[in-house]
């Protein structure tokens, strides 16, 4: 993907640290991370197991606090940030996970649709609509009232995805969302995702082990040791 190097980034980290626990048992899972994601890309962050992925994401995620260091989203600092900032970051993050997280007592349409509770500008009819059309362009259009306990995994995962683009987010950040599925199922989604992000113009940011999606990356980033070790650029 062609960069311009004046286009600020969407995401920029910059010596960011993480420990968890305390004392003798505190343990450092993220050290020294600087990080630029610019808008429109595709990045996957490989690594092994305890590599400080996951940790990674859910900072840039702003569902855990910053404890050294600066990361920066969508242009706010979240070090130190208030909890309402920290709001306002999430309303424009869409998030995939490996568990689909789906609520059993809903439709997946109502599953859609509760992604869209943060805007209270939107009327409901728009949020019921635009549910719709998003499951539509997941191929899950002729199941918007079945409920989770109905469905395939691929199909749980497809409604996952429908849920966290739904807002047209600006960053889409993704936890090993083909880890539970077969190689079809994983494939089919991810190009799901790459699709309607490239359509809404969103960036993102995913984790995976899973070396049959590594081709939809722009780039490649690999952890070690809360590390980042490589950044493998695949298009120019």
């Amino acid at each position: 993907m062609s960069q311009q190097l004046s286009t600020e980034p969407v995401v920029s980290v910059r010596h960011l640290n993480h420990s968890f626990g305390k004392g003798a048992l505190r343990k450092p899972v993220l050290v020294d991370v600087n990080l630029d994601i610019y808008p429109g890309e595709i990045v996957i962050l490989t690594g092994p197991s305890g590599s400080g992925k996951t940790t990674l994401l859910t900072l840039i995620a702003a569902l855990r606090s910053v404890q050294e260091g600066s990361v920066k989203v969508l242009g706010q600092e979240l070090y130190g940030a208030s909890k309402k900032q920290l709001v306002q970051v999430r309303k424009q993050i869409g998030f995939i996970f490996q568990a689909h997280n789906l609520l059993e007592c809903l439709t997946a349409q109502q599953n859609v649709r509760m992604s869209l509770r943060l805007h209270h500008e939107m009327p409901m009819q728009e949020r019921i609509a635009r549910s719709i059309e998003m499951l539509q362009a997941t191929g899950m259009g002729e199941r918007l009232d079945y409920y989770p306990d109905s469905l395939s995994g691929g199909q749980k995962q497809r409604v996952a995805i429908a849920r966290a683009l739904v807002s047209e987010p600006q960053l889409v950040l993704a936890d090993e969302p083909t880890a539970a599925l077969d190689s079809k199922s994983g494939r089919d989604v991810v190009e799901i995702m790459q699709q309607l992000a490239q359509e809404q113009g969103s960036t993102i940011l995913l984790v995976t082990h899973d070396n049959r999606i590594l081709d939809i990356a722009d780039r490649i980033l690999h952890m070690e040791d809360g590390r980042l070790a490589r950044d493998t650029a695949l298009r120019a």
